[in-house]
């Protein structure tokens, strides 16, 4: 025996190097031609050659899994059965290609019944695929032990790829094509086959993007676009809902799923979540799905909001999920990643292949025909004398030779006119054979035309393809809209001032500025919104629509919200929920919103907590922010955020007020500028005992104007250099006379000339006050009334805007 030393490094490389590759193409990943791995092949000749066709009876799986096995593929039967099961699913086929009869599993995970208890056979969609595979139309290759040929792809008539997607895991690399609509894949077919210049973006005016077997709803339009240029992207899909009402509670009723979900897994994990009380809100979870389609009742508690409990459910359950589309697929024996425009186009040059060798067939079929008819005229124009010869000839082979010799005939041609039946002489089967023979040189000629002229067999591609559209009508299943988060529509929307406000219970609006006309000092305002049971609008902000609004959490987060992507909405609307336009924590609460036009790193954000914190980072470190938000400071336990600052590079100084009328005045730079994780420095001790923050101010120079507003409507202005300047730390001056008649301090603003105070009332009410009409006075005194309360109302929250250009003393009553 000879041993030969062998490199085990070498050895194995090669060996897992071929496995690798036997697995790519043999088994895991699909032929962009005809969007099928060669199981799913396998199975649908097998079931070809047997004869199980759209108009035949259904067989036993079990009869077609043997047949595939013994003859086109040897792996186990469960493999080839999940395969049929598969293709027999509509939750999982665009446009299945096997008519089950039986459970073949269903929605909820169900696996279908065994292959002995169910029957199948081949759609009519299927048989396209396979339509003139018996016409030379492809290359056919010996099966595993050479008894048998199976072809090395189907002729398909339609583009089964991209209509059924496919996925499938292979050695280094995935496919994950989503499915899409017929009619909208054919329509750019054909445009292509009219515009040799076509480009990826001419067929995206017809394929609009995946349309699942499931519906669902698509969110964002970046992603469609990414896979389709590039072959890969992400795309975001959500279950399809509405909302119902019983009685006075709200009830969203699931119609639709997102792709792959598994709806008992879902209803078990929303009823996980109730029960765990991560999300709350929710009284009921049940199914009423039937064979009419899903319904998914989720019944909710009466103060619960479904706009709330959506957001909250898309978050955490697989009513929303991502869709990775990576389109891998094999050609040419080789594993590629392709876009959407190759794809549609090698389909293109397949189908041209397939109809060039099936006319090529036809037409030797027809010439063959031709030439046994010209045979056969020849006879029955001579028959007494070819009935003479045959007769006189001693067997079949002198009579032929005879013939042959006789005529100038082949010997196919000769054999044809003895194998002639006698009925064959009579008038009319003559004028038939002369007929046949008219039309088979028509459409020898036609035949011949589609090889030569592109034009023609361009049109011929043409023709099936509207042929297909017309037999299997398919309305778009998938809804796509826009995502909120990735229109880029700034150019689009006016810069106008907005007054934008949010409500206790997260609600957020924005109002045109020109909706609230100014009053005289004392008026009784105008409703801000209408307020709904326990709600009311707990803080408001005056910007331009394209502003940006930092939104800082009690946790320290800062999440990014353009002005203009808030919905607009009246002075009594309700408005949207916060946490539907931005990705907030359970619990996480809205503790501060800072408008910024730009991230200038010239600037920078100044933080001030209610137990006397400040904290100041650059700018420039919030300009790119995450769906989750940025920590943007560190918060002690006890602590919480009151407001925040922007820093302009001609602010000198930071000013600080408290509840119980003290304010400090210090200079910016004594608090250097940190990380965003950072905690800060202390900004001011408190005197009093219970007291807090509740406003603070980057200001200019000393000379600028302060105005102070108490609970209870009273405010001054006041130049900020009567309140002394003093280091950080210290416990600050008297910033206002408080006494039981004009309640705690409520708030600061740095004044300027031609503007408005706007003030929010507890009840829902906002007033907007001339701050020319509001006194100056000294720091230590309490001001005059600028808000006139009615009973039991109070101020809780102010801030200034530019002044309107109308007369003033314009005064609304609070009744609409």
């Amino acid at each position: 025996m000879q041993v030969i030393p062998v490199s085990i490094e070498e050895t194995l490389s090669k060996s897992y190097l071929e496995y690798s590759m036997s697995v790519i193409v043999g088994r895991a990943l699909p032929d962009v031609r005809d969007g099928l791995k060669p199981v799913h092949r396998r199975i649908l000749y097998a079931m070809h050659k047997m004869g199980i066709t759209a108009g035949s009876a259904y067989k036993k799986s079990a009869r077609i899994v043997g047949d595939v096995i013994g003859k086109y593929h040897p792996h186990g039967d469960s493999a080839v059965y999940e395969a049929l099961v598969r293709m027999a699913q509509p939750f999982s086929m665009r446009m299945p290609l096997i008519d089950g009869q039986g459970n073949f599993g269903s929605i909820d995970g169900d696996n279908a019944a065994a292959m002995r208890y169910t029957e199948a056979r081949l759609t009519k969609i299927a048989e396209e695929l396979l339509k003139d595979i018996d016409k030379d139309t492809v290359d056919f290759i010996p099966n595993y032990d050479g008894t048998e040929r199976e072809p090395v792809v189907l002729p398909a008539r339609f583009p089964n790829l991209l209509v059924n997607g496919s996925s499938g895991i292979a050695v280094g690399m995935a496919t994950n094509i989503p499915p899409h609509n017929l009619e909208e894949l054919i329509d750019a077919l054909i445009y292509m086959i009219d515009n040799k210049d076509a480009t990826l973006e001419d067929i995206l005016q017809f394929v609009k993007g995946p349309d699942f077997p499931t519906g669902g709803t698509i969110f964002g339009k970046s992603g469609i676009i990414e896979a389709y240029k590039t072959g890969r992207g992400s795309i975001k899909i959500r279950a399809k809902h509405h909302i119902e009402h019983k009685g006075n509670k709200e009830v969203i009723v699931i119609d639709e799923l997102p792709f792959q979900v598994n709806k008992a897994k879902l209803i078990e994990k929303i009823s996980d979540l109730v029960k765990d009380k991560v999300v709350e809100g929710i009284s009921e979870v049940r199914d009423e799905s039937d064979r009419e389609g899903i319904r998914v009742v989720i019944e909710l508690k009466k103060d619960a909001m479904s706009e709330i409990i959506l957001n909250n459910l898309y978050k955490h359950t697989q009513m929303q999920v991502s869709f990775g589309i990576n389109m891998l697929g094999i050609y040419d024996k080789q594993p590629k990643l392709f876009n959407l425009f190759e794809l549609l186009d090698i389909f293109i040059k397949h189908r041209k292949t397939v109809v060039i060798r099936r006319t090529i067939y036809e037409l030797e079929e027809a010439k063959k025909r031709a030439h046994i008819l010209e045979g056969l005229l020849i006879a029955l124009a001579n028959i007494d004398e070819v009935v003479e010869i045959i007769k006189k000839s001693n067997d079949t082979k002198e009579a032929k030779e005879n013939l042959i010799n006789r005529f100038e005939l082949t010997d196919v041609q000769a054999q044809a006119i003895l194998d002639m039946r006698l009925a064959r002489l009579t008038s009319l089967e003559v004028e038939k054979l002369e007929n046949e023979y008219k039309e088979l040189m028509e459409k020898i000629e036609y035949l011949n035309s589609i090889l030569k002229d592109e034009n023609i067999l361009n049109g011929v591609i043409k023709d099936e393809l509207l042929e297909i559209k017309k037999k299997y009508p398919t309305p778009r299943l998938t809804n796509i809209e826009e995502d909120y988060d990735a229109i880029d529509i700034e150019d689009l929307i006016p810069n106008e001032e907005m007054v934008v406000t949010i409500t206790h219970r997260g609600y957020v609006k924005r109002v045109p500025l020109k909706a609230y006309e100014r009053q005289n000092r004392g008026g009784k305002g105008k409703k801000a919104l209408t307020i709904y049971e326990d709600d009311f609008i707990e803080d408001f902000y005056v910007a331009n629509s394209h502003d940006t609004l930092m939104i800082i959490t009690d946790r320290g987060q800062l999440h990014w919200l353009k002005v203009y992507r808030i919905p607009e909405g009246s002075r009594t609307s309700k408005g949207k929920a916060i946490v539907n336009l931005i990705n907030l924590d359970k619990d996480e609460k809205i503790q501060t919103i800072i408008k910024t036009e730009d991230f200038d790193e010239s600037k920078s954000l100044a933080f001030f907590t209610k137990n006397g914190i400040v904290k100041r980072t650059n700018l420039s470190e919030f300009k790119n922010i995450r769906s989750t938000g940025v920590r943007a400071i560190t918060i002690d336990e006890g602590d919480e955020l009151v407001t925040a600052k922007i820093v302009e590079p001609g602010d000198k100084e930071l000013f600080i007020v408290t509840k119980k009328g003290m304010a400090i005045r210090f200079p910016v730079d004594t608090v250097r500028e940190m990380g965003r994780t950072a905690r800060g420095v202390t900004g001011i001790r408190f005197k009093i005992e219970g007291d807090e923050v509740v406003g603070a101010l980057a200001l200019q120079d000393e000379n600028q104007e302060i105005l102070t507003l108490s609970e209870k409507g009273f405010g001054k202005r006041t130049e900020a250099n009567l309140y002394r300047l003093t280091n950080r730390g210290g416990k600050g001056v008297i910033a206002m006379k408080l006494t039981n008649k004009t309640g705690d301090l409520v708030g600061v603003v740095a004044t300027e000339k031609d503007h408005d105070l706007m003030v929010l009332t507890s009840s829902g009410k906002m007033i907007r006050v001339s701050i020319d009409s509001i006194s100056k006075t000294g720091k230590n005194t309490q001001g005059v009334r600028v808000v006139k309360l009615d009973d039991g109302d109070k101020v809780v929250s102010l801030a200034k805007t530019p002044s309107e250009k109308e007369e003033e003393g314009t005064l609304f009553d609070d009744e609409e």
